[in-house]
């Protein structure tokens, strides 16, 4: 019989799950409201499909990482590690700079590192750790490359965005190392 402080944090959660998905669905109708509003917004059935596509892969990769550990600390280096997978994409397509091979590589490298650490906490402090190492060193490449360099402020742009998502998988690895430290390790995915 569940207790009722258990069905208690049972509806919480199911509050924010609400309201993840209440979030990522307007988020996903707000291009379709500014195409009525503003001339500027062209998205077709396309671009709808692809943005629903990722909104809603990160968000199931979320519940199975919430489902994987009961540590609010794990569950935030999760949200983390994707917000910063998903950012890392969009403005991969969005800018269309030439450079998002090196960006795609650290996902990979994410995803990898991910699957070889059987998402236990440790090891994906490790992994976001190597990530975040990763992502420096792509940004200051692109920053040094030659058709960066000799753009405008290519190279201030190349490291500021390279320092941001440092910083964000910077965040998850600590997050990840702070539910390692508090032994809530998710099952081991076979």
């Amino acid at each position: 019989m569940i207790g009722s402080s258990e069905r208690a944090g049972a509806g919480a959660w199911d509050y924010w799950r609400i309201a993840r998905w209440t979030g990522a669905s307007a988020l996903l109708l707000t291009p379709l409201v500014m195409m009525q509003i503003s001339d500027e917004w062209h998205w077709t059935i396309g671009s709808f499909v692809f943005a629903g596509i990722m909104i809603g892969g990160v968000l199931l990769l979320y519940e199975l990482a919430a489902r994987a550990s009961g540590s609010l600390a794990y569950r935030t280096g999760a949200a983390v590690a994707l917000l910063s997978s998903f950012l890392t994409v969009w403005t991969t397509i969005v800018r269309d700079d030439g450079t998002g091979i090196g960006s795609f590589a650290v996902i990979m490298a994410a995803a990898i590192g991910g699957f070889a650490a059987w998402f236990r906490a440790e090891g994906m402090a490790r992994t976001m750790l190597g990530v975040a190492i990763m992502q420096a060193l792509v940004g200051i490449a692109i920053a040094t490359a030659p058709s960066v360099a000799n753009t405008p402020d290519g190279s201030l742009r190349a490291l500021s965005f390279g320092g941001f998502f440092t910083a964000l998988w910077l965040m998850s690895a600590a997050f990840f190392r702070a539910a390692a430290k508090g032994n809530h390790q998710p099952a081991a995915m076979h």
